[in-house]
């Protein structure tokens, strides 16, 4: 029997990245922003047609639907279907110095005009603290992703998506966990703290983050990947209270 061993492997990020500077160039905010809206108007879509799965179901099985929704609006919503090519749900990819070679992040978003090696990467968690599902592992195992270059590592932007059963919001449940207390440096490498942006019906935010590690094939100091700019979309997949 053999057993695995995490190594490093420039080779393969060397041919994944053939021909490309990285990180790759910044997304426009107008492209942002309807990325941004086509999640939040997918996850309502689904929240009217499959009620029970958003409210009780696996993080797996809500992000199944959202997929299956969002590559229904490349037909159906002519700017979607302008930026996106297509998304695929837990598509195998490298982490950034090639050692895991099946980082599987739940929703890899296709750009018309991107790189095809380089997908918008979508990370999703619930969040219903009864159940053990809290803020602060949408952080750790979540949001972290992102800034040890599991996750993201190509590009300048990535989106979360958190299915909230508990009533959390960013300003409450995220904003405290990122912001420095004390005079100690802040967690999770923030660099600017959530800020409010508008994707539609949604709890939505963006933060800046500072990110830990270096690219094998670039030289410095182009080796250095630069900050990641997280935009947090929490939805409200809470169970509705009974009309009296």
């Amino acid at each position: 029997m053999t057993t695995s061993v995490v190594h490093a492997r420039p080779l393969q990020i060397a041919e994944l990245s053939r021909g490309l500077r990285l990180p790759l160039p910044p997304i426009e905010d107008p492209h942002l922003e309807i990325l941004g809206e086509g999640l939040v108007r997918a996850f309502h879509d689904i929240l009217n047609s499959a009620p029970s799965a958003v409210h009780y179901g696996s993080e797996a099985e809500i992000s199944a639907l959202l997929e299956n929704r969002l590559n229904a609006l490349i037909e159906d919503d002519p700017f979607w279907g302008q930026l996106v090519l297509c998304v695929a749900r837990g598509k195998e990819s490298l982490s950034f110095d090639g050692a895991h070679l099946e980082k599987r992040p739940d929703l890899s978003i296709y750009l018309t005009n991107r790189s095809r090696s380089f997908p918008v990467i979508v990370e999703a968690k619930i969040i219903d603290s009864p159940t053990g599902k809290t803020a602060a592992l949408y952080c750790q195992q979540g949001l972290n992703r992102f800034l040890i270059g599991d996750y993201g590592w190509g590009g300048q932007e990535a989106f979360m998506i958190a299915y909230v059963r508990d009533g959390s919001d960013i300003a409450s449940g995220l904003a405290p966990r990122l912001a420095a207390k004390g005079g100690a440096a802040p967690p999770f490498a923030t660099e600017a703290d959530p800020v409010a942006v508008g994707f539609g019906a949604a709890d939505c935010a963006r933060s800046k983050h500072g990110r830990s590690f270096t690219y094998s094939h670039q030289a410095p100091p182009a080796h250095l990947p630069g900050s990641i700019a997280l935009l947090h979309i929490w939805v409200n997949a809470a169970i509705p209270p009974a009309a009296s």
